[in-house]
């Protein structure tokens, strides 16, 4: 495996989380949990 750093810029005010999984069921789950956790969130996800 190999690791890469990337510069991340992020918009004054906003959070950003990023990780990496290797199964869509946690993507399922990751999106379950923004939904259930902030009423009108914004947010994508990608994999």
């Amino acid at each position: 495996m190999e690791v890469k750093e990337v510069r991340v810029e992020t918009p004054e005010g906003a959070n950003v989380i990023i990780g990496t999984a290797h199964f869509i069921k946690t993507v399922e789950d990751l999106y379950e949990a923004m939904v259930n956790s902030v009423p009108n969130i914004r947010f994508g996800i990608a994999f």
